[in-house]
């Protein structure tokens, strides 16, 4: 006799992340006046719609067994071209911003022909291509930042629903359920799933694999550049050192809201609420450790760790599964 559908939910990782959200929300609210404010609320809204953003960016080339360590430098390189295309080139909104989200497609891109064509692990070429972007970036803008960008687009990361909710958190939830969608309702997202579960088979099949990992590249590509324009909105500017040195600093975010999520890291296997439940978590915790005045040193410290706990997690989980399949051979 089969589980429930409750009692299949409450086994789910997405469940328990969700109980460590309220958990740890409640313990902040208690023991710190400051995280249950308005103003807070607000501010926490923004930095986990950036943070889930570039989570899915990471996620959609996890399905693949893949890396995209040049997440930041493609959401560096779009912010930049973006605000080449509204500030010089003097386009409106509704055309520089798909002008910057088909650029970061383009690098994406970029990153994918490199990975099928040279055979590489995506971790090298993105390693390698992270350094290149962001070079040719600086080189290209001089490292001068715009900062005379539409006034509309700032409106935007500073508009407050209910007093607290920012609608670029909705942003991340409407392209969640897009991604939610593209892998359960779509043939290519099942390509996406299959190829990356076991490509082989999946050549066999008819899918083409090459094709499928270059696309998710590029699908990698516009996320980060959507997670650049968040940043845009909320700082109102488009500066080369958004996202760190060589878009370092997005690195960390990257890899903890997938994985937390449940994606497997050998591919095939994602999920879209996991991922934003995950990043949820991590930036809800980075704000309330903060509340707390614990070090900008010791969170990073926190979260790594929390990182390696989840990679150890996910290792002795395809273990498990792995010995499960051999007894019942």
């Amino acid at each position: 006799m089969g589980a429930s559908p409750l009692t299949s939910w409450l086994l789910t990782n997405e469940f328990g992340l969700l109980t460590l959200i309220l958990a740890f929300g409640a313990a902040f609210a208690l023991g710190t006046p400051g995280f249950g404010s308005a103003f807070n609320l607000f501010t926490l809204g923004r930095i986990m719609s950036i943070d889930i953003m570039i989570g899915f960016s990471m996620m959609v080339v996890i399905v693949t067994g893949g890396l995209n360590l040049s997440v930041g430098a493609i959401g560096v390189c779009s912010a930049m071209a973006f605000g080449w295309l509204a500030e010089r080139a003097g386009l409106p909104l509704a055309l520089a911003i798909p002008g910057a989200l088909a650029f970061g497609g383009m690098l994406g891109a970029i990153n994918g022909q490199l990975i099928v064509r040279s055979g590489l692990h995506s971790f090298i070429i993105t390693l390698a291509t992270m350094s290149v972007f962001f070079g040719v970036m600086l080189f290209v803008t001089r490292a001068e930042a715009f900062r005379a960008l539409p006034a509309a687009i700032s409106v935007f990361g500073k508009t407050r629903y209910l007093g607290y909710l920012s609608p670029l958190l909705l942003v991340s939830a409407g392209v969640g359920l897009g991604l939610a969608a593209l892998y359960r309702l779509t043939p290519l997202g099942r390509e996406m799933l299959a190829a990356g579960a076991r490509a082989p088979a999946a050549e066999l099949s008819g899918v083409r694999v090459g094709r499928t990992f270059v696309l998710c590249h590029m699908l990698s590509g516009v996320l980060a550049g959507v997670a650049a324009l968040m940043v845009i909105a909320r700082t109102g500017a488009a500066l080369p050192s958004m996202a760190g040195d060589l878009g370092q600093d997005w690195l960390l975010p990257a890899f903890l809201g997938p994985v937390l999520g449940g994606a497997a890291l050998s591919g095939g296997r994602v999920s879209v609420l996991g991922a934003f439940l995950g990043a949820a978590l991590v930036s809800e915790l980075s704000n309330g450790l903060l509340q707390f005045r614990v070090g900008e040193f010791w969170v990073q410290t926190y979260l790594g760790l929390l990182l390696l706990i989840a990679v150890l997690m996910d290792l002795g989980r395809r273990k498990f599964l792995a010995r499960i399949g051999s007894l019942a051979r």
